[in-house]
């Protein structure tokens, strides 16, 4: 059970029978009255957000959430299949509920679902994945130009930017926070 004076950013609480993470904090200490606090919550089922202000004596729920390490099989149309590595059970996400994570999924990928209530609501990549470059325009010898980078499609079918002597063919690995490319990955 969680007070008021225990919110902050990144908390996840369970309000009206559903969780949500607390995006946006501020602390008020009027002259007179109560403390208020200011959170904006977003609903980690959904994904719609509000702005809501507690006052000091309010007292929340934890949200219930698991993780489990999960496998990715494949995608059915606009739907995404896991399989837990240690119960063999298969599990099925929405693209909404994978959103740019598509960008970095490869069969047998291991990540970790977020499960509310034991339905799935979210995945977590690793920071980095190994990727195969399907399509990138060949080096120009001579094109030394400090900083240069070009694009590359990845067997995901996304699109990064590369320094200009990675070639199609290669395994590059990237970093699933920023989408960015990393390095080369040698074989």
């Amino acid at each position: 059970m969680y007070e008021a004076g225990d919110l902050k950013k990144g908390l996840k609480l369970e309000i009206d029978g559903d969780p949500y993470v607390i995006t946006q904090f501020s602390f008020v200490k009027p002259g007179k009255g109560q403390a208020l606090y200011k959170c904006k919550l977003k609903n980690m089922v959904n994904g719609t957000q509000f702005e809501r202000t507690f006052r000091s004596g309010d007292k929340f729920n934890e949200a219930r959430l698991e993780e489990h390490e999960m496998e990715y099989l494949y995608a059915d149309g606009d739907k995404y299949c896991f399989m837990n590595t240690s119960t063999y059970t298969q599990e099925w996400l929405s693209a909404d509920q994978i959103d740019e994570a598509k960008n970095f999924l490869k069969e047998n990928t291991v990540c970790n679902i977020l499960f509310f209530e034991d339905r799935p609501i979210g995945i977590s990549l690793p920071n980095f994945v190994e990727l195969k470059i399907i399509g990138a325009e060949p080096w120009a010898k001579g094109d030394t130009a400090a900083g240069s980078t070009k694009p590359a499609k990845l067997e995901t079918g996304y699109v990064v930017q590369v320094p200009p002597f990675v070639e199609e063919g290669e395994l590059i690995r990237v970093d699933t926070r920023t989408g960015q490319y990393v390095e080369r990955v040698k074989k």
